[in-house]
């Protein structure tokens, strides 16, 4: 008997896939669209790493589960060619962005194809290419047409290393997300997109949506929606007023102090003393605080357990509502882009308020009792009631609950003029542009006297010129191009100028669903939709595929790509581009793949590389064995010793069909000796595989089929239908060894291309039991048998599991203990 040879298998069934377009879909025909595809990967280094493979592989096993109950599925690739990741590359390796793309695009695709993913490589899309990002700039223009994009200058997240502006979301704890370099404030016009005109409809759309419920909070608290009162306060010898927004205005009677942002206007008046303060001038003081504070990003200022800091501007402001004379302080911890920029303190009743109170030695007034009737002066942040109460030292609102008394007090600020209802939200407009070479220039060019005009349509796509150095200097790199200039001067006059900042490259993918649904590729030629069709993608179409049944992708992209892609798909709809607003119905976030309990990067040393192990085991082999590691979206702890158990598994199931499938004509007959156990077992594992495969417990899934592989080994001949059964199960989760022993056990065509197999409820009560397997006290595998199984029989199918396998490796076996019925203990040394 020969041994399963991977590579020679593999490569044969691939090829008879291309030639026979098995992957290749009929968007208009379709009748039961089933649309689904992961987040397409950044051509960012030259080949794909175990994290690409655990995301395609498992993704793709579910496309081929539902391929295999009836629907059309579409399941198309792309790349997300822009942007810093590729940039990044270039500039490391010295090759143009344009070149290490292109080179690093097909050597990925290579790879891909060699996983084996039912992808319609016809469908493919590549941001970096003119024919697709014309429509990207088409979004610009659309967007500016309908008063959606503007510039204005303003304080932004600069990263020195990567040399351009990062939007809010790509700054973590201060550091820039791709290089991790200390972010600074640069004041910098830019141009945003006007993501704040559709908070609410992002906010409140989250609940129609089958996503994890941690993104969705994660949204919803960057959203950050807000119901409360401007309250507006006069300041005592001038002619100015300070509002503040709260969402607690119960505690007014409380307030001690107001503190501004850096940026408000009063601070910048009191710099310049255009305003100066009835007793000792403050101005010098003020301006030493506001140049340290500007060089913060707003999350270092937003970090929580910071020690609050701030200086006295030696103004006050009159409380209405009791006359005390308010304080008024500059402290970074206050942002000029939330609310209005101004908070006013309420230090009994806000813990924030209570540390910087505390810090400069104000006052603290109790206005709420807590309900263990503590009415004792405050002097300890544990003192300090946020969320519950009644009122006290309040006049009118006094034995009021603290909500109630918010309501009220609203009413009657609003009636005497004093503040007025408001919602504010936490999100920012979108900043899209950035000052790097690879990216979609916008497409906006300014007359002599510096107004911005939209490029017409006609000269879409505005292309990259070429004439650049793409390594970052700190300014723009397209200003430095010549032949940008010229061109824009033949087309639009002298003196006219091109903008020269670049898209922020989550814009290419605020919309690349749509393009897969118009994409072309014949050979060598790549095609989108022509600009004269007037939008990205046949609105009939995308009525029909859209929104994205299962859409798969790290959980990274939660505030960024994925709240992007809703505001971008929003009004797409509402300029009646499309029909549905919200572009992925179902989201899915993979797990994480570590080695040695630690995430792989190359600077620990720990990053595994797919290829030699494919080259040695095959793509299923690797495949299985990475959905064997733990559930799908929880992910599991890479093993070289585990890749060799599933390695087994693949060369018993051969050994089972080369050795006891019937050959010749006897194939297509059915053998009567399946026992009635054999029949149980075979239904209960259709089950077991189809509702594992239906939550994406792929793992569990693997485990079923070999249990039936250790029950199908005992038999005396394997009977070809049932045969043909396993190999249908075997389809999705190991699609070339499925198709191989499909064909050896007489099927007809394509494994892929059978019904799913059914289960006969009735043949389930044929009796089985699940017997629970432990190696030193630790469940590490089960499997199903009859109920009179003997000792022997429990320890051997114990022993055979394949997990169970993987913890008896090099090791002796000290003891055994059968439970009947019930459970195998094993104790290793």
């Amino acid at each position: 008997m020969s041994q399963y040879d991977p590579a020679a298998v593999e490569a044969k069934w691939q090829k008879k896939w291309e030639k026979a377009k098995v992957y290749k879909v009929d968007l208009q025909k379709a009748k039961e669209p089933f649309y689904t595809h992961v987040m397409y990967p950044y051509p960012s280094g030259d080949k794909l790493h175990v994290g690409h493979w655990y995301n395609f592989g498992p993704a793709d096993s579910f496309a081929r589960f539902m391929r295999m109950h009836g629907k059309d599925v579409f399941s198309p690739m792309g790349f997300d060619a822009f942007g810093l990741p590729a940039e990044n590359y270039a500039i490391k390796t010295g090759i143009h962005p344009d070149t290490s793309t292109k080179k690093n695009v097909e050597t990925m695709i290579r790879q891909l194809k060699r996983i084996g993913c039912m992808y319609d490589w016809d469908r493919m899309v590549n941001t970096s290419q003119p024919e697709y990002y014309k429509w990207t700039q088409w979004l610009f223009l659309t967007m500016f047409e309908n008063g959606l994009a503007y510039k204005k200058e303003g304080n932004v997240n600069f990263c020195p290393s990567c040399q351009t502006v990062l939007a809010n979301e790509q700054v973590w704890d201060g550091k820039c997300e791709r290089c991790d370099s200390e972010v600074v404030q640069k004041p910098m016009k830019q141009w945003f997109w006007k993501i704040t005109d559709y908070a609410d409809r992002l906010l409140f759309g989250l609940e129609k949506l089958d996503w994890p419920e941690k993104t969705k909070i994660m949204q919803r608290n960057w959203i950050g929606r807000k119901e409360g009162i401007n309250i507006v306060y006069r300041v005592e010898g001038t002619q100015e007023e300070l509002v503040c927004f709260t969402t607690r205005p119960d505690t007014n009677f409380g307030a001690t102090f107001v503190v501004l942002a850096p940026e408000h206007a009063f601070v910048r008046k009191a710099m310049d003393e255009e305003i100066v303060p009835q007793g000792q001038r403050r101005s010098a003081d003020v301006r030493g605080y506001v140049k340290e504070a500007l060089n913060k990003t707003e999350l270092e200022r937003q970090e929580e357990g910071r020690k609050k800091t701030g200086v006295f501007t030696g103004f006050y402001a009159i409380n209405n509502l009791t006359g005390y004379k308010m304080p008024v302080w500059v402290s970074d911890f206050v942002l000029g882009g939330f609310g209005t920029g101004a908070v006013v303190g309420v230090p009994g009743h806000d813990k924030r308020d209570f540390e910087f109170a505390q810090g400069y030695d104000m006052k603290v007034i109790r206005v709420v009792r807590a309900a263990d009737g503590d009415m004792s002066p405050i002097t300890s942040i544990d003192q300090v009631q946020e969320e519950e109460g009644t009122m006290v030292n309040s006049q009118f609102l006094d034995g009021l609950d603290i909500h109630t008394a918010t309501q009220k007090i609203m009413d009657h600020m609003e009636k005497e003029g004093q503040g007025k209802r408001i919602v504010n939200y936490r999100i920012r407009d979108w900043l899209i542009s950035r000052q790097r070479y690879w990216g979609a220039p916008i497409p906006i060019v300014y007359d002599p006297e510096g107004k911005p005009h939209p490029i017409p349509e006609k000269h879409l796509p505005w292309e990259l010129p070429t004439d650049v150095e793409f390594r970052p200097t700190g300014t723009a790199p397209l200003a430095q191009s010549k032949e940008l200039v010229a061109r824009t001067e033949k087309i639009f006059g002298k003196g006219w100028k091109p903008e020269v900042d670049t898209m922020d490259t989550f814009v290419c993918s605020s919309y690349y669903s749509l393009m897969y649904l118009a994409s072309e590729n014949k050979g060598e030629q790549y095609r989108q939709r022509p600009l004269t069709a007037g939008s990205p993608v046949d609105k009939k179409l995308e009525a029909k595929w859209l929104p994205v049944d299962m859409y798969i992708g790290g959980a990274e992209h939660a505030c960024m790509h994925l709240i992007y892609a809703r505001f971008v798909g929003m009004v797409l709809k509402d300029l009646g581009f499309i029909e549905h607003e919200e572009q992925y119905q179902r989201l899915i976030h993979q797990g994480v793949i570590t080695n040695q309990g630690a995430k792989m990067s190359k600077s620990r040393g720990n990053v595994v590389s797919p290829d030699e192990f494919v080259e040695h085991f095959g793509s299923d082999v690797f495949r299985m064995y990475l959905m064997f590691m733990g559930p799908f979206t929880e992910g599991g702890d890479w093993s070289d010793t585990g890749i060799k158990g599933v390695d087994r598994f693949v060369q018993r199931v051969w050994r089972l069909y080369s050795e006891k499938l019937p050959s010749g004509r006897k194939l297509n007959k059915k053998v009567d000796q399946v026992d009635a156990q054999m029949t149980s077992k075979l239904h209960a594992t259709v089950k077991k595989v189809t509702e594992d495969i239906e939550r994406l417990h792929f793992n569990t899934a693997l485990s079923a089929l070999m249990e039936l592989l250790n029950v199908l080994e005992k038999q005396d001949v394997l009977a070809p239908d049932v045969a043909r059964t396993y190999a249908t199960l075997l389809a999705p989760l190991a699609p070339h060894l499925a198709e191989e022993v499909w064909e050896y056990s007489g099927g007809k065509g394509f494994v892929i291309d059978q019904d799913w197999p059914s289960y006969d409820a009735s043949q389930l009560v044929a009796s089985t039991i699940t017997i629970v397997v432990q190696v030193n006290g630790k469940v590490r595998g089960e499997f199903t048998a009859s109920p009179d199984i003997t000792e022997k029989e429990a320890l051997e199918f114990a022993k055979a599991e394949e997990n169970v396998q993987r913890h008896l490796e090099g090791k002796k076996i000290k003891k055994e203990m059968y439970i009947p019925g019930k459970l195998v203990s094993l104790v290793v040394a």
